[in-house]
């Protein structure tokens, strides 16, 4: 099979594209012809290990800086038509020149498998991409996320696809009461276990992951450590990622006056060990995708201390089994949780082991036959099986 993944920018850290590059090395290794094509580009390396049969190619190179477009934006949207809404959450990216480049590149093709991975290059490959494409749509976000300026594209123009597939069960029916006439397949992400070493609950650490952004609610997640921390002495919360509220989230962690007790620890290439090294935890997000470090997390025999956010963690985590939810954004509910876990080592490891057994289902090795599956099915002009369709 001939697959192309469609990246905004293949060289970045996202989730997105560490999950993308997996799976293409996945493809490439069951001996499928793949190419990532990279719509931008800011750095000289792939930040993620590319398989050496999987080709990269991009459209428009950045490293030298974002360049002023050629045509003016009345022009554009006169002659070309703008594509990208300003409700997708990377609008700012889609400069003329960049849309553009996608545009002619999706155009251009007449076989193969088009997989894109973003609303924005989703509407450009349904809107685009020649009759002869097989045409995926992956969504890694929930939809109810999306503004409405960009759930009415979606109603639009996702019906050309072939299939949509997403993370989540709730997700899946969501998207089928939007989409009834178009094959909307659930398949998650998926968690590489190898080599993963399960904590031994000997360190007071509470570890969180992700972009400083508001989303990932690092915001709520403070102050309710603190309040939790207040009654546990020695426990420390470790937050891994950069991004525009480092500055904000240091200074609310400097009013909760735990000394060095929240740590803003930056980028990690070696997560594994930080949570091989702790003992809980926490996503505070307001809303998700399917929240892969998480998951990982999991796969460390970590207990989980989670908002039940939409959508993800209640689709992955049972209340009181291999995790613990509570509702979206409750400060307090989430302080208790996390002070119940520090205070009750039994209960770290009875949910702790837990998750691993939960984290076993996202294995490469049960996730990766399903997208060759539906990749062979589609190609052979049959529809999402009803194994997909009826996934939950």
């Amino acid at each position: 099979m001939r697959i192309r993944y469609m990246l905004l920018h293949a060289y970045g850290m996202g989730g997105t594209i560490r999950t993308v590059v997996s799976q293409a090395n996945a493809m490439a290794a069951l001996g499928h012809d793949v190419e990532i094509v990279s719509v931008i580009r800011r750095r000289d390396r792939p930040q993620f290990r590319l398989d050496r049969s999987v080709a990269l190619s991009t459209l428009v190179d950045q490293r030298e800086g974002v360049l002023t477009d050629s045509l003016g934006r009345k022009v554009w949207r006169r002659v070309r038509g703008k594509i990208v809404p300003y409700g997708e959450f990377a609008a700012a990216y889609f400069t003329e020149r960049v849309e553009k480049a996608a545009i002619d590149y999706v155009s251009s093709l007449d076989e193969g498998i088009l997989v894109t991975t973003r609303p924005a290059l989703n509407l450009i490959s349904a809107r685009r991409a020649p009759s002869g494409v097989v045409r995926v749509a992956q969504e890694h976000m929930n939809l109810n996320a999306y503004p409405e300026t960009l759930r009415r594209e979606i109603v639009r123009h996702y019906g050309a696809f072939d299939a949509v597939s997403v993370l989540t069960g709730t997700d899946r029916r969501d998207y089928q009461r939007l989409l009834p006439d178009t094959p909307v397949v659930r398949i998650p992400n998926a968690v590489d276990r190898a080599g993963r070493v399960p904590s031994r609950q000997e360190h007071k650490v509470v570890v969180a992951a992700g972009r400083l952004v508001a989303q990932k609610g690092f915001d709520l997640l403070i102050p309710a450590f603190a309040a939790a921390a207040r009654r546990h002495p020695g426990w420390r919360l470790r937050i891994f990622g950069t991004g525009p509220k480092k500055h904000e989230l240091t200074a609310l962690a400097d009013r909760q006056g735990l000394g060095d007790r929240i740590a803003l620890m930056g980028r990690s290439p070696r997560l594994h060990e930080e949570l091989a090294r702790a003992s809980v935890y926490a996503l505070s997000s307001r809303f998700e995708g399917l929240p892969m470090v998480m998951i990982e997390a999991m796969a460390h025999a970590l207990p989980v201390a989670a908002f039940d956010c939409p959508t993800g963690p209640g689709d992955v985590l049972t209340d009181g089994i291999d995790g613990l939810l509570v509702p979206p954004e409750d400060v307090d509910a989430l302080a208790e949780a996390l002070g119940r876990l520090m205070a009750e080592r039994e209960t770290r490891v009875r949910l702790g082991s837990a998750a691993a057994v939960t984290a076993a289902e996202y294995d490469p090795e049960i996730v990766m036959p399903q997208w060759e599956r539906l990749f062979a099915e589609l190609l052979t002009g049959k529809p999402a099986g009803d194994g997909f369709r009826s996934a939950s």
